[in-house]
């Protein structure tokens, strides 16, 4: 069903409509992550973020859905008791900068401000199974250490075990290769039912696959002739800053692998391409064609009726900073297989 008229139990029948399961979401964005973990069983008590746009955009599609515009370190849970224990505290994190990057750039107190204030979070809540989202960096790189150590120690105090690793949305059905930093914890000895998804065994979707219809929809005639061309997963969607420039869809080197299969990555388009749009990528960018908002959000995996609110640079963020809805399923539903087993033993 579109827009979120369906109750949530009811798109999964009846099976894992006796078992779903309970989750707070922070830093919820566009819903990418709530999205799939929804799909994985879970079923949010309450979604926080401090974007009011994005607040509207999780409102639209899911009305029954309790969604609160809040900075997260002003969030305390003693206001809201339903998020006590419930199975999954999750969040797609702003992306933290090396302790390195942040000393040359303008700092990264705002990111690590909102991950202390999600660990703290824990401590507040007492989820049973924790899962965060990051750069993938922050999962692998030694640069990064001191920041896992932190984090480490604080869950390692609260008694929960955990794990980082790092996964690649084109492995689970996403048309796009992406990798994703992610930690995942448990209470007490839950981790140790706890396996990483494993990847799809499915070819993966191309970006002609995906947005071959889209193309078409406005009758340009080479909207055939372009997505079989478009043969390949896409590069990297970035979501960019929210402080400064417009929307494109990422830094020069990903132009130029989107130039590969054809595609203007220096801009987001108003609209898919008219009857009238010559395609001739020899003449540089004005014979390439440009993606619209809704386009990069299947290539992130959203489905068609999943409605971006704002205007179309807001709406591209929105998009671009998403957690993947199948790689969150994947995940939740690995997640979800630990906890299920845990209450049947």
């Amino acid at each position: 069903m579109i827009g979120g008229k369906m109750p949530p139990a009811a798109a999964h029948g009846d099976g894992a409509a006796s078992a779903r399961l309970t989750s707070l979401e922070i830093c919820a964005g566009a819903g990418g992550l709530a999205r799939g973990l929804e799909e994985a069983g879970f079923d949010p008590v309450l979604l926080l973020d401090s974007r009011p746009v994005a607040c509207e955009t999780l409102r639209i599609n899911r009305p029954h859905w309790d969604v609160r515009a809040i900075d997260l370190a002003d969030f305390d849970p003693v206001d809201e008791q339903q998020v006590y224990d419930v199975h999954l505290l999750s969040g797609g994190l702003p992306r933290v900068k090396s302790p390195a990057a942040a000393n040359r750039t303008r700092g990264n107190d705002a990111e690590l401000a909102v991950l202390t204030a999600a660990v703290d979070l824990i401590y507040g809540v007492q989820p049973q199974a924790v899962l965060l989202e990051n750069v993938p960096d922050l999962a692998r790189k030694p640069e990064y250490r001191p920041i896992r150590e932190f984090v480490g120690e604080e869950l390692d105090h609260l008694g929960y075990r955990f794990r980082w690793h790092v996964l690649n949305a084109k492995d689970y059905g996403v048309p796009q290769h992406r990798e994703v930093g992610f930690l995942v914890a448990f209470k007490g000895d839950l981790i140790d039912r706890f396996e990483w998804p494993t990847p799809h065994p499915e070819p993966i979707p191309t970006v002609g696959e995906t947005l071959r219809d889209s193309m078409a929809a406005r009758g340009w005639p080479d909207a055939d002739k372009w997505a079989d061309q478009a043969h390949a997963a896409a590069p990297t969607i970035v979501g960019g800053s929210w402080d400064r420039g417009g929307a494109d869809l990422g830094p020069t080197g990903a132009k130029r692998k989107w130039a590969l299969i054809g595609v203007d990555g220096a801009t987001v388009a108003d609209e898919v391409p008219d009857a009238d749009f010559v395609w001739n990528p020899a003449a540089g960018r004005s014979g390439l064609v440009p993606l619209t908002v809704e386009q990069a959000a299947l290539l992130q995996g959203f489905p068609p009726e999943w409605r971006i609110a704002g205007r179309k640079t807001v709406r591209y963020r929105q998009v671009g900073n998403a957690t993947p809805p199948p790689l969150a399923r994947a995940v939740g539903e690995a997640i979800a297989s630990a906890l299920r087993s845990a209450a049947e033993s």
